[in-house]
Formats: C-alpha cells, structure tokens, sequence
C-alpha cells in the first residue's frame, strides 16, 4: 500500500484564495449599493412609465424639455397629504409654462381606493407607483419624497424625503431654479 501524502498549501494559494474572496464580496457589495441607489442630484433621472387613475401613460422620457415634479406619497401619510395642496397650487401656477406635476401613490394595489379618495380633488396627474411598467427609480425609503427635474432629465432637486411635507416655497424655488 502506497503513502497518501498531502502537500501544504503555499502562500500563493493562500494568496489567490483571499483575492477571490474578496473580489467576490466586492462585486456584491456593488450590485446591492447600485440596486438600493437612490436618485440624487445631478444625476440622469430614471426610466419611469406609470399610468393615471385615469388611464392615461405617463412616460418620464416624453416629458423632455418640461421640467417635472415628481411626488411620491401615501394615503396614510400625513406630511404627503398635507403637501399636495401645494402641489395642486403650483401646477395650477406654472401650468403653461413648462412644468408638469405628477404624483405617484405609494399605496399597495388593494389600498388603491384610499389612494384614489386622496387625489379626487387635485388637478395634476396622479396614478399608483404599484401599477407602473417601468419603475427605475425603485420604492421610496421614505416618504413624501419629490424630485424637481429639469428640462435636460437630469435631477435638480430632492425634496423633504423623512424631513415632512416640503413648503410651497421651497418647491417654488427648486421649479424656478429648474427653468432657468
């Protein structure tokens, strides 16, 4: 019968088994920033495609040359709720001048008529984040959160994410800021 020997690993496998190891907890680390990565400013807006309680498609990409508001908010949200006055008045404001206000619910699909009850008596385009065909920006972490995006798709400002419901002033200025 023949001696089984083993032969000790050199530094080198050692080595090499670290630097994969670690390359591969880097690559992971990447892929879960980069799918949690919140849209910030500077930044390209991302691909959304959504549709009004109405039915209407509100594509993100078609909107080039306005400058959006985009709000995402909840029927159970208190500081979304007490915000979208705000947000009616000034798309009633800058209605004709470039500027489209859209509100996207939050909400899960069976609270869509709570949702629904909420937006009955605003004027600007409203529909359900849940029934999108495309959502690049992922679910909001918190909410309200509204985006100011200009004319060029590219995010000017990200407004009262877990700070409350943004002042109309405070969008007032990001929209002006976003015409110029």
């Amino acid at each position: 019968m023949s001696a089984i020997t083993f032969r000790r690993p050199t530094l080198s496998c050692h080595v090499l088994a670290a630097l994969a190891i670690a390359l591969l907890a880097g690559r992971l680390a990447l892929q879960s920033a980069v799918a949690g990565a919140v849209p910030a400013v500077g930044q390209p807006a991302p691909a959304l495609i959504a549709r009004q309680f109405d039915g209407q498609s509100i594509d993100l990409a078609a909107l080039r040359g306005h400058v959006v508001v985009l709000n995402f908010w909840a029927s159970w949200c208190t500081p979304c709720r007490a915000e979208m006055p705000a947000l009616d008045a000034l798309a009633r404001e800058f209605q004709g001048r470039g500027v489209t206000v859209i509100g996207l619910s939050a909400d899960d699909r069976h609270d869509r008529r709570d949702a629904l009850k909420a937006a009955q008596s605003l004027s600007y385009s409203l529909g359900m984040l849940a029934d999108a065909q495309l959502n690049d920006f992922g679910a909001p972490r918190s909410l309200p959160l509204t985006y100011v995006i200009g004319t060029d798709g590219v995010i000017r400002a990200v407004l009262g994410a877990n700070r409350g419901a943004v002042s109309a002033e405070a969008l007032r200025a990001s929209i002006l800021l976003a015409l110029e």
